[in-house]
């Protein structure tokens, strides 16, 4: 597909992951790009999706505008982010079919798959089970869009693509510890008691969990791949296809943070999910995409954008 020409609207496109996604849409020669804020339009009410198309006219939609957090923020909000995940996906891709948008790409999460999904994750596996119980709310909602698109592409023969991306890390990513997702919150964690001298950080579980993760412009890349070489009714995974544990992760920011003294686990609190890794197959084949950032590299730009936003000194 063509996106040039086209007339854009990228929902969260002030977030994290939307604001490379604009730049890398830019760099691609894209011009005509609307990304809504929250203030002027609230995506959960659908007079604000109305007005907002009646405003964009879009011809290609990406919606990534999502109600995310860590463990403990899916714990505190279960309610909200099944609501409020699930009713902007709905009202959002009904106004795409109304207005006959050309391409609409709408993007998942891995919490949507199993508790127990054998690894790697295949597509295939979506349906064999429940959600991990601490986010099973946000996924849940997330896979019900899956399940609209498929629909709607039935029915009405809509160009709709859904992508399923892991876990994202990067510049610009949220750092708030009440809502932020592992890797920003270990980097803050460690930088802050490294400058206090605290010589003690504490973090949940046993650290025996498996994460795999996806550098933000490596993500960006693929959703733009996606957006103009994709259209068929199966969702696609986004990732790296490498797991490491939330132990050896914990490790390794530590040490490129400085911070050398003792990590305390605290088992008493939620593991999540026992495992999370990616088959990548079905992206590699259907639209070329592939992760090329390397893992430590990727947190050691991640860190300096943290070190310089937050004003704390670099390590020693």
């Amino acid at each position: 597909m063509e996106l040039i020409h086209k007339r854009l609207l990228v929902t969260g496109g002030a977030g994290f992951l939307g604001s490379h996604l604009i730049e890398k849409l830019r760099a691609h020669g894209c011009g005509q790009i609307v990304a809504p804020r929250v203030e002027e339009y609230d995506l959960t009410r659908a007079l604000d999706i109305e007005r907002l198309f009646e405003l964009a006219q879009p011809e290609v939609v990406i919606h990534l505008a999502a109600v995310v957090g860590g463990i403990g923020a899916n714990r505190a909000n279960p309610g909200r982010f099944f609501y409020e995940n699930a009713i902007m996906g709905i009202h959002l891709i009904e106004a795409c079919r109304r207005y006959g948008v050309e391409k609409t790409t709408v993007l998942g999460t891995i919490c949507a798959y199993p508790k127990f999904t054998p690894v790697p994750f295949r597509e295939e596996d979506l349906w064999n089970g429940y959600p991990e119980e601490t986010n099973a709310p946000y996924g849940v909602a997330k896979k019900a869009l899956l399940v609209q698109c498929q629909a709607y592409r039935q029915q009405y023969g809509m160009n709709a693509i859904f992508l399923l991306p892991v876990n994202l890390y990067g510049p610009r990513d949220n750092f708030d510890l009440e809502s932020s997702h592992v890797i920003p919150a270990l980097i803050r964690k460690f930088v802050e008691a490294r400058t206090a001298g605290v010589r003690r950080v504490a973090l949940w579980g046993d650290g025996t969990p498996t994460r795999e993760f996806l550098y933000v412009k490596d993500a960006a890349d693929g959703i733009l791949a996606a957006t103009l070489k994709y259209d068929k009714p199966e969702p696609v995974n986004l990732g790296s296809g490498r797991e490491i544990s939330i132990r050896a992760l914990a490790e390794k920011i530590a040490a490129m943070t400085g911070f050398d003294g003792e990590i305390h686990w605290d088992a008493s609190q939620p593991n999540g999910q026992p495992r999370r890794c990616l088959d990548v197959t079905r992206a590699r084949d259907e639209f070329g995409f592939r992760a090329t950032t390397d893992f430590d590299q990727g947190l050691r730009e991640t860190i300096k954008w943290y070190l310089g936003q937050s004003g704390q000194p670099g390590r020693s």
